[in-house]
């Protein structure tokens, strides 16, 4: 991954997140009242980050076993509610004991 994509996936998660938050205190002088226009416009930059770095999970290791271990760990801490350096650490060891075991084994 370069430098340029890398702007261009800040750029676009920031087009994304003002996009939510700043037109809608801009067009919208009332609360909004509706929970599920409520809940997507809270949830969208989420889902937004979520699509764009997970291809890269997968992928940025030289195996992509090694990007579902560490998925998977992730995913099962912070499941658990562990905390964010927790699940961080354990997925970079994960994938790190998995990439060792393939690289001795294959």
């Amino acid at each position: 991954m370069n430098i340029a994509s890398m702007l261009v996936g800040a750029a676009v998660m920031f087009a994304v997140t003002y996009l939510c938050k700043g037109l809608t205190l801009l067009c919208f002088r009332k609360n909004i009242k509706n929970t599920f226009v409520k809940s997507f416009l809270y949830y969208l930059p989420y889902s937004v980050l979520a699509v764009m770095v997970f291809p890269v999970i997968l992928f940025s290791t030289s195996s992509i076993w090694s990007g579902i271990a560490g998925t998977a760990v992730a995913l099962l801490l912070a499941y658990f509610r562990k905390g964010l350096l927790v699940v961080a650490l354990s997925s970079i060891a994960t994938v790190f004991v998995v990439e060792l075991a393939i690289m001795l084994l294959g």
